[in-house]
C-alpha cells in the first residue's frame, strides 16, 4: 500500500490539507515535504520500521510526525499534551522515542506499507476503566475512510472542522480520512465555543462537516448557533445522545448524523444506526453489541472472533442499531435493570437542567438505588419537581431516589462523562 500522503500529494499537491483558525494553510505538497524531512530526522535518530514513536506535540506538528512515521514504517503514538506525567507514562512506556518537536534530516524515499502493518497505537478514553492500548492497521483506517465516505457522502471540496484532540480517535480519524480522500481539515487545537461558532457561521470558511460530542453541540446551541450556511452534516458521537439535544439541533437547522463508535474500530461503527460498509454488528443473548469487520483492530477481538463492546443495544423496527447504555453501568434496583442513559435523557428534557448524570449507589433494601447528579439553571427547581417530571415519563423503579445539585460533572477531555468518578 502506497503511503496515503504520497498518493494524495501527487494527485492534489496544491490543495489545502490543513487550515488553522488564524488562516495559515498547509498544502499536501508542503505537508509531504515536511514529513519527508522529519522522516529523515527519525532515521538519523535510529528509528526503524515497527518502532513506536510517541508524538507529544501540538496538532499541526503531530500530523507531520504521523506522516513521517508512515514514510519509514514506524508506528505513531499520539500523546495528549494536557495529560500529566502520571497519565503519559503508560502511553509512552513501550515507545522507542518520545518526541516533543519534529526532528529534521535528509528527505527519505517512502516505501510501500503492508496493509496489515500497525499504523497507530491509540488509547481508549478510560471513562469506565483504565485506558487500554489499541493497535490500528493501515487496512483498518482505509476501510474506516471508505465506510465513512459512503455513510456521510463525500465532496471533493470537503472541509472538515476538527475541534477534537488528535490523541483521541475521533480527532485523528478526521485527519486520516481527509488525507485518504485528498480533502481539507480545518484544524483547531482544542474545542473553543467561540472559535467553533465563528468557523461554522462564516460562509467564507466553507465548513461542510464537523465532528462533535454531545457537550460540544450543547454549548454551541447555548451560544446561539443556527443554520450554519455551508454545513451539510455534524457527525455526533462519543457518548449517549439525549433525544432532547437532537430536537434542539433540528430546530436550529443543524443537520446531525449520530454516530456510534469505539477506538477499537477507528471511531466509527454505525452512522444513523446503520453499520459502515465492511462492518458487521450483532447482539449477544444478553443484549451486548458485538462488532467485527475490516475496521476492527485484530488484537481487540475475543476468541469468538467478535469485539465485545460492553455496550447494550437493540435493533429498531427498521433494523437500525440503538444503543441503550453501558453493560457495566446498568443499575439493578429491586431486581429491575435501569439504564442510566435513559434516565439522563428524561432529566435533560426538563428546561432547568443543563447537565445530568445517573448512577447506582449501594442500598440495603434495593441492592442499588438510582441516584442523579444534575447541573441546573435558574429558576432552580425542587427535587420533588424533578422527581415528578421523571415519574411522568419513566417506570417508578427508574425514578431517581436521590437527586443532588452539583456545580459540574466529571467529564473527560472530549466531553465524555467519567461515570467511574461519580461512584
Amino acid at each position: 500500500m502506497e503511503p496515503w500522503l504520497v498518493r494524495t500529494a501527487r494527485a492534489h499537491g496544491q490543495r489545502d490539507a490543513l487550515v488553522t483558525p488564524g488562516g495559515e494553510t498547509e498544502t499536501y505538497e508542503s505537508l509531504l515535504a515536511r514529513a519527508r524531512t522529519a522522516a529523515g530526522g527519525l532515521r538519523d535518530l535510529g528509528a526503524q520500521p515497527g518502532d513506536r514513536i510517541a508524538l507529544a506535540m501540538p496538532s499541526r506538528e503531530l500530523i507531520v510526525g504521523l506522516h513521517a512515521c508512515t514514510l519509514i514504517g514506524a508506528v505513531s503514538v499520539p500523546i495528549d499534551l494536557r495529560l500529566p506525567a502520571a497519565e503519559r507514562e503508560p502511553r509512552t512506556r513501550a515507545t522507542r522515542f518520545v518526541l516533543e518537536k519534529l526532528p529534521a534530516g535528509e528527505e527519505v524515499s517512502p516505501a510501500a506499507r503492508d496493509p496489515a502493518q500497525t499504523a497507530t497505537v491509540m488509547f481508549t478514553s478510560g471513562t469506565s476503566a483504565a485506558p487500554k492500548e489499541v493497535a490500528l492497521s493501515y487496512e483498518n483506517w482505509l476501510w474506516n475512510a471508505i465506510g465513512s465516505a459512503l455513510a456521510l457522502g463525500l465532496d471533493r471540496n470537503e472541509r472538515w472542522l476538527c475541534p477534537m484532540p488528535l490523541a483521541h480517535v475521533g480527532g485523528l480519524s478526521i485527519q486520516i480520512r481527509s488525507v485518504i480522500y485528498g480533502t481539507t481539515v480545518l484544524l483547531h487545537e482544542r474545542f473553543d465555543t467561540d472559535a467553533a461558532m465563528a468557523a461554522l457561521s462564516d460562509p467564507g470558511q466553507r465548513v461542510t462537516l464537523v465532528s462533535l460530542v454531545p457537550t460540544m453541540l450543547a454549548r454551541l446551541l447555548d451560544a446561539g448557533l443556527q443554520n450554519p450556511p455551508t454545513l451539510r452534516s455534524a457527525l455526533l458521537g462519543g457518548g449517549p445522545i439525549a433525544p432532547a439535544l437532537l430536537e434542539r439541533a433540528r430546530a436550529a437547522g443543524i443537520p446531525v448524523a449520530y454516530s456510534y463508535g469505539m477506538t477499537e474500530a477507528c471511531s466509527q461503527i454505525a452512522t444513523n444506526g446503520w453499520p459502515l460498509l465492511g462492518t458487521e454488528v450483532a447482539l449477544s443473548d444478553a443484549g451486548e453489541v458485538l462488532v467485527r469487520g475490516r475496521t476492527v483492530a485484530a488484537g481487540s477481538l475475543a476468541d469468538d472472533g467478535w469485539l465485545h463492546s460492553g455496550d447494550l443495544g437493540e435493533f429498531d423496527d427498521a433494523g437500525r442499531l440503538v444503543i441503550c447504555g453501558r453493560k457495566a453501568d446498568t443499575i439493578i434496583s429491586g431486581g429491575e435493570n435501569v439504564a442510566p442513559d435513559e434516565v439522563e435523557a428524561v432529566l435533560l428534557e426538563h428546561p432547568a437542567i443543563v447537565d445530568a448524570a445517573v448512577f447506582g449507589r449501594s442500598d440495603p433494601e434495593w441492592g442499588e438505588r438510582v441516584v442523579a447528579h444534575v447541573v441546573v439553571r435558574s429558576p432552580i427547581p425542587t427535587v420533588e419537581a424533578l422527581r415528578r417530571h421523571c415519574a411522568e415519563r419513566l417506570a417508578s423503579f427508574k425514578v431517581p431516589k436521590e437527586i443532588d445539585f452539583v456545580a459540574s460533572l466529571p467529564r473527560g477531555r472530549t466531553g465524555k462523562l467519567l461515570r467511574r468518578e461519580l461512584r
